[in-house]
């Protein structure tokens, strides 16, 4: 039986083979990035579950590159490209599960649990040459990871220290995965949405405050390290320090996933920083960073 790695890759070149097909006719030939055809928008999605709208009321199958009505952010944003009549080559290689690198899958796989698949692994090299935006959302599904190996009795009696290793592991993984988009497509406009506090989220609720404490070290580490991509030229859209990503509201029925209110927001912000080129910069101090104790 094909391994899922290889299914993986034999499915991409598939799309990727269609897409470019389909693309050559209409754009007569010109690349995104051509003078030419100005109005091209070659638009790839780089993230897990949310990258597919999971916890909406309309959820995207894995590479399914139609789902036009989809209520997740990435979908939104593509029909406001189309409404902004712009001409779009849209790949969405969100997998629900992921995380960012080998680091993380490791530690998910030594808590027992099953290798995840990773962002580094499995999407850096399907980044088309021509993309000209793209987005990452990364960080949930890790950080979930990193709370469970604390639960699961690892990094005792130092959690504090073990939380940061962690995060500064992933902080360097992810400036790497950035590096390799770019390698891909130099030109790509990226942007990418840090973490709102996990600890605070609804999903969290039914844990000790030491536990909804300690996640929240772990979303604001990460949430930092994210931050710091604007030195690499990364827009970053903070849902951190935005009141509205704070709210029940925005999250789904399972307390983890955005609801379609908070995919919603995270459209509006996303596609104004995809079309303008910048966004507001994240804050290091806010409101919602210290909603518990800080442990």
């Amino acid at each position: 039986m094909m391994g899922s790695m290889s299914l993986f890759r034999a499915v991409l070149i598939t799309i990727l083979a269609v897409s470019a097909a389909s693309c050559s006719k209409s754009d007569s030939g010109d690349t995104p990035t051509s003078p030419t055809n100005p109005n091209a928008v070659s638009y790839t999605v780089l993230a897990a579950s949310d990258g597919l709208g999971v916890g909406g009321s309309i959820v995207c199958a894995p590479l399914d590159l139609g789902c036009e009505n989809g209520t997740g952010y990435a979908q939104t944003i593509r029909r406001r490209f189309q409404a902004d009549g712009r001409t779009v080559t849209y790949l969405n290689l969100s997998i629900p599960g992921y995380v960012l690198s080998r680091a993380i899958a490791d530690l998910a796989v030594s808590i027992g649990r099953p290798d995840p698949g990773t962002f580094m692994e499995r999407y850096s090299a399907f980044v088309p040459p021509g993309t000209t935006h793209v987005t990452i959302f990364a960080g949930g599904n890790d950080a979930n990871v990193i709370g469970s190996a604390v639960s699961a009795g690892q990094g005792a009696p130092d959690i504090r220290g073990y939380v940061d290793g962690q995060v500064r592991q992933w902080g360097s993984d992810l400036a790497e995965f950035v590096n390799r988009v770019r390698s891909r497509s130099s030109t790509a406009r990226i942007v990418a949405y840090n973490l709102p506090n996990l600890g605070a989220a609804p999903y969290m609720a039914g844990r000790t405050i030491q536990e909804r404490s300690i996640m929240q070290r772990i979303a604001t580490g990460l949430t930092d390290q994210i931050n710091s991509l604007t030195s690499r030229g990364v827009i970053v859209i903070d849902l951190m320090c935005d009141p509205r990503l704070a709210q029940p509201a925005t999250y789904s029925s399972d307390g983890f996933h955005p609801s379609d209110a908070g995919y919603a927001i995270m459209a509006d912000l996303g596609y104004a920083a995809l079309t303008s080129g910048s966004a507001p910069a994240p804050q290091s101090s806010c409101a919602q960073r210290t909603a518990l104790p800080v442990f």
